[in-house]
């Protein structure tokens, strides 16, 4: 497996993948992003991260159907591979580490 090291948006796009499931391909990836983060992307920037997470092996793809809707043409569809569940366990347990080491006293200020 490549490098095992996840960018912020390689993060979303495999959680995203995780939570579309079955139905993850690249504008489906793309509106959900939108819907729950804000984040306006463009379908070349998905495809290319979902390209380099399945390089990587975090991800893996298969056709769908070909459907007349759109043209008859078939889906990419992702899904996360064991060793992607593995890294976002990991890098979960880690942000969650790092978040609960900060004392509460750090947040006690005023403006």
């Amino acid at each position: 497996m490549k490098g095992t090291n996840l960018g912020e948006l390689e993060e979303l796009i495999m959680l995203t993948v995780g939570s579309l499931f079955d139905e993850a391909y690249g504008v489906a990836v793309m509106d959900e992003l939108r819907e729950k983060t804000g984040r306006d992307l463009n379908i070349s920037a998905v495809h290319a991260v979902l390209r380099r997470l399945e390089e990587k092996g975090l991800l893996c793809s298969r056709m769908g159907g070909s459907t007349n809707a759109r043209g008859g043409r078939r889906k990419r569809l992702f899904t996360l591979t064991k060793a992607g569940k593995q890294i976002l366990d990991q890098t979960i347990a880690v942000r969650t580490t790092l978040y609960n080491s900060i004392p509460d006293l750090t947040f006690n200020f005023s403006l």
